[in-house]
Formats: structure tokens, C-alpha cells, sequence
């Protein structure tokens, strides 16, 4: 019986952390509006930033309780599931044809920033000095992505709302806050009970079960562009997601950790490198040919299938 509440609890956290990160994302853009904050600007940061809360509080809670190899394996394996799984299911049903422009700069600081935790984490851990270029990468995404956006013309209108309104969605705020705050712990303490009772690495688990299950709200992003023909929706969100996953993410697990994040080899060794082989497969060919095509979504899933098999035998 003590085996089942493991599992129903860990997923009770899946749905308190996804559920949390849409009520969060839905009233932190309408008091970003009410406050006549500049569309461009709600969508170059808010939304990137408010999308990317689950798996950083899963990742620095994890960080705080010592399990590191949990904190980092949730980072990096969020990244391989969203490009992966998620962006190859977008890939395979729906191809599209791209602006090398809208994608260029944003393919290179990813590829950079997977780059980067490869190098700087092969020593076995990774120091806030070190974080400090993660860190900058970080800041020419926020900077591109509010300068590309700025571009399109929206200005800002601040909205007419009632002290009602804003009751309500500054509690929504709070209780969105609550369910990834309180999701994250759920997932973090299961999920580490989970690879106990398995007898496999809180590594696994946090790359598989957790990264899946943090990136949710990502495919539920990716099957709805895809019912509204929209995939360059889906796109632009898992690709702007996983910078930020890659540059603050574990930066912040360092800081929570007391400075210095241990990382595991495998980490460095294996989970990194399938994370930017996995990037590569789906961003480069589509810069050289401004498509992504069906064949890259197959390769992905076929890259992820078996990256998951060799974890799990």
C-alpha cells in the first residue's frame, strides 16, 4: 500500500505543477496587461519565464534537499523530452516552413548553452563562477527576444479593470504559486522514494518520470498548436523554454547548493551529449533547408526511444 501512495502522490504533484503553472501563466499575463505592461514585452519574458517555473522549483528543491544528481537530471532531461518528444511530435504531424531570421539566433544560444554545460560541468560540478556564463546567455535571450518582439509593433494599452479583477488574479497568482511550489515538493519526495523502492539512480527518475512530466504543460502547448495549425507556436515556445531551462536553471540550483553543483558523470558524459544531439537533429537541417521536415521528428523520437531504453536496461 505505502508502494501505490508513492505513485499516486507523485502524480498528484504532476497535476498540482502543471495545473499551478497554467493558473500562474494565465493571471501573471492579465496583471502584466492591467498594469500596461507592453505586450511584446509579457511575451518575450513573462510567458517565457512563468513557463519555465515548474521545472526550476522542481530543480531547486531537489538542489536544496541534496539530491543533485535529481536537480540537474531534471534540467538537462526536461530539454531532451521537449525537443526530443515533444517537438518531434510537432515535427512529425505538422511541418512547417520557417524564417531563418525568427530562428537563427535563437538555434545558435541554444546549441551554445547545451555546449557550455557539457565543457563546464566535465570537471564534476559546476560553480556560480562558472554559472556566470550561462548566465550571460541567459541575457542576450531576454535581450533578442524583447528586441525581436518590439519589431512587430505592439504597443502597450493599459487595461480598464476592477478592484474585483484584480482580487481575483493577484489570488490566482498565489494559487498557481502554491500548486508548483507544493507540486514541485510532491514530485521531489516521491519521485526520490520512487528510485529507492526501484533500486535505480534519483538520476533516472528525474530524467525520465519528472522531465516528462514537468514538460507537460509544453505538450499540451504542442497538441493544441497542432489542432489550430499552428505550429510555429509550438516551436518558438519549446525552443525559448529550453534556453531558459539550460541558463537558469541550473545556475540557481549552484547558488541553492551553496555555490558549487556536483554533477554526475553521466551527466557530462551522456545526458548532455544526446541533449545537443538532439538539438542538433532538429534545429541545424532546418536553418539550411528552412523547413523542419518529417523525417527529423522520426529521427528524434527514435534518438529519445532509445536514449530511454538504454537508461531503463
Amino acid at each position: 500500500m505505502e508502494n501505490i501512495w508513492m505513485y499516486v502522490l507523485f502524480a498528484l504533484g504532476i497535476v498540482f505543477v502543471v495545473k499551478g503553472g497554467d493558473i500562474f501563466v494565465d493571471a501573471a499575463v492579465w496583471i502584466a496587461d492591467a498594469l500596461g505592461v507592453p505586450k511584446f514585452i509579457v511575451g518575450a519574458t513573462i510567458v517565457s519565464l512563468a513557463t519555465t517555473l515548474p521545472e526550476l522549483l522542481v530543480s531547486a528543491f531537489a538542489a536544496a534537499e541534496g539530491k543533485v544528481d535529481m536537480a540537474a537530471g531534471n534540467a538537462i532531461g526536461s530539454v531532451t523530452a521537449n525537443v526530443g518528444l515533444i517537438m518531434a511530435i510537432s515535427i512529425l504531424f505538422m511541418p512547417m516552413a520557417i524564417e531563418r531570421k525568427k530562428f537563427n539566433v535563437k538555434t545558435v544560444l541554444l546549441l551554445l548553452a547545451v555546449a557550455s554545460i557539457g565543457f563546464l560541468t566535465s570537471n564534476g560540478s559546476l560553480s556560480l563562477w562558472e554559472s556566470f556564463l550561462l548566465f550571460v546567455i541567459f541575457g542576450v535571450f531576454i535581450y533578442e527576444n524583447i528586441k525581436s518582439a518590439k519589431g512587430e509593433g505592439e504597443s502597450a494599452e493599459k487595461a480598464e479593470v476592477t478592484t474585483r479583477e484584480k482580487i481575483k488574479n493577484v489570488l490566482f497568482l498565489l494559487l498557481g504559486t502554491a500548486g508548483i511550489v507544493a507540486g514541485s515538493q510532491l514530485m521531489v519526495d516521491n519521485g526520490s522514494a520512487i528510485a529507492a523502492s526501484l533500486g535505480v539512480p534519483e538520476n533516472i527518475i528525474a530524467l525520465t518520470a519528472i522531465a516528462i512530466g514537468t514538460s507537460l504543460p509544453e505538450l499540451v502547448t504542442t497538441i493544441s498548436a497542432i489542432v489550430k495549425k499552428e505550429p510555429s507556436l509550438s516551436i518558438g515556445n519549446i525552443i525559448g523554454a529550453n534556453i531558459i531551462d539550460m541558463t537558469m536553471i541550473l545556475p540557481v540550483c549552484a547558488f541553492v547548493s551553496g555555490g558549487t553543483l556536483p554533477v554526475a558523470a553521466q551527466t557530462y558524459q551522456l545526458d548532455v551529449p544526446v541533449c545537443f544531439a538532439v538539438c542538433a537533429v532538429a534545429l541545424i537541417p532546418a536553418l539550411i533547408s528552412k523547413r523542419f521536415l518529417r523525417w527529423q521528428g522520426a529521427v528524434l523520437l527514435a534518438i529519445y526511444g532509445g536514449y530511454l531504453v538504454y537508461m531503463m536496461f
